[in-house]
């Protein structure tokens, strides 16, 4: 059963806090499009493990506060959440696992305000060390205008096209054995875009659905009250979060146990060798045949690794 949560004041808005057990603080950020319902697996393995586990619904998502405009989801208001959640659990410091967008917030926090995190456990995003250009326009040089990230900053049609379905979304987006590194790999570029708009143009999808039906409607529900647009606002700062790093040191020295998933399409080998040279005290464990949903799909091992690394640290 995954427990009710607590409504926190955070930063001028509503929190919802999901926690389980007693013990040294692990607080769980989830990605996109996601929930604190996410760790659904985790939180109860963290807490019979010894570990007070703790997941919010963050800012624009699940029972926490949907602010309006797009300014409202810059870093700085992100970051300020999590301090903001700090205090009113009264950590000075915790340790965090994050995934997706939960791993882009840690490895801004590692950078930004270091000392507020005892250790990182970075679900499938590696560390990105600050481009020499706008990201976005990177982006669309090399993926062209439907990657899902380019095609957010230029329209609301994604807000209104996965609004209009939310269970369909839902069944198209989170799948397992869809596809494996290599199978997409040997794709012609055209069928790389990573449109999300195509995806749901579909009526089916391969692989297998990794959500249950009442798993899959308790996400579908939680989008139908929010929509999806204080979620992809999210996105919509990319290129004003890129400025704000412009002279921050890049390297990073907290304890860090990257995650990652060998046939996670969004990332490959290369970017996860990139990062080592600025994350010092790393340690890499790869999950084989699973996809970006790592702590959903393969949750068993999830939890075994995020376990035993936490209890190394102790």
């Amino acid at each position: 059963m995954f427990p009710e949560p607590s409504m926190i004041d955070t930063n001028g808005i509503r929190m919802a806090v999901y926690e389980q057990g007693d013990g040294p603080a692990v607080v769980m950020l989830h990605g996109f499009p996601e929930l604190a319902f996410s760790w659904r697996h985790q939180l109860p393995a963290l807490a019979m493990a010894g570990f007070r586990a703790i997941a919010p619904d963050q800012r624009g998502y699940g029972q926490s506060y949907v602010p309006a405009d797009v300014s409202d989801y810059r870093i700085e208001e992100l970051i300020a959440d999590v301090h903001g959640l700090l205090d009113a659990l009264e950590l000075e410091s915790a340790t965090f696992a994050g995934h997706d967008w939960g791993a882009l917030i840690l490895w801004q926090m590692a950078m930004r305000n270091p000392e507020r995190i005892d250790g990182m456990i970075v679900l499938n995003i590696p560390h990105y060390p600050r481009a020499p250009v706008d990201p976005i326009q990177i982006m669309r040089q090399r993926f062209g205008d439907d990657f899902y990230i380019v095609n957010f900053q230029d329209s609301d049609e994604a807000d209104r096209v996965f609004a209009d379905n939310p269970e369909h979304f839902f069944d198209m987006m989170m799948r397992r054995k869809h596809i494996s590194r290599q199978q997409f790999d040997q794709l012609p570029a055209e069928m790389k875009s990573l449109s999300l708009l195509k995806v749901m143009a579909r009526k089916e999808s391969g692989g297998e659905p990794l959500l249950s039906s009442e798993e899959r409607n308790y996400f579908a529900n939680a989008f139908t009250r929010t929509g999806f647009s204080g979620p992809i606002n999210w996105y919509r700062n990319w290129t004003h979060n890129w400025e704000t790093l412009e002279g921050v040191d890049q390297h990073i020295d907290i304890p860090t146990l990257f995650i990652g998933a060998v046939d996670d399409v969004i990332i490959a080998p290369e970017h996860i060798e990139a990062m080592k040279p600025f994350v010092a005290n790393l340690e890499i464990h790869m999950l084989e045949n699973c996809g970006h949903w790592s702590q959903q799909e393969k949750p068993d091992e999830v939890n075994r690794v995020m376990i035993d690394w936490l209890v190394s640290m102790s």
